[in-house]
């Protein structure tokens, strides 16, 4: 593999933005924030990441809409998805995978949570 794996994370709140990105920069990724949803696609195409990462509530394109139309695209549909979101009923977490993402965490989450789950799905395509 060459140089650090890219991660997409689209988080509208500064401060969850800001923690995440220094948890997986410690652990030796390379992470791009977009801050609005409708970001999130044009990044996708840009930089190819081996990992998106989507908050569910977001400006101006949910998380839900964004993993929805990557799983469309033939070009990008393969692309990992983990979603994050404060609304954590088994509803929505159902309602997640549904829409295509390979995995779910709550809001607030454990620091080894986020990195074990980044870990597992960046290693490549899942099969």
């Amino acid at each position: 593999m060459r140089g650090p794996q890219h991660i997409l994370l689209v988080e509208d709140e500064d401060n969850i933005a800001i923690a995440v990105a220094l948890l997986l920069e410690r652990e030796g990724y390379q992470v791009t924030r977009a801050s609005i949803g409708s970001q999130a696609l044009p990044n996708i195409r840009a930089i190819a990441p081996a990992l998106v990462i989507l908050d569910v509530t977001l400006p101006e394109m949910s998380g839900y809409e964004i993993c929805q139309q990557l799983r469309r695209d033939p070009e990008l549909g393969q692309t990992p998805v983990l979603i994050m979101s404060a609304r954590s009923s088994p509803a929505e977490r159902r309602k997640a995978m549904a829409l295509g993402a390979d995995a779910f965490l709550a809001k607030p989450f454990a620091v080894h949570e986020l990195i074990d789950t980044v870990n597992h799905m960046s290693q490549g395509p899942q099969s």
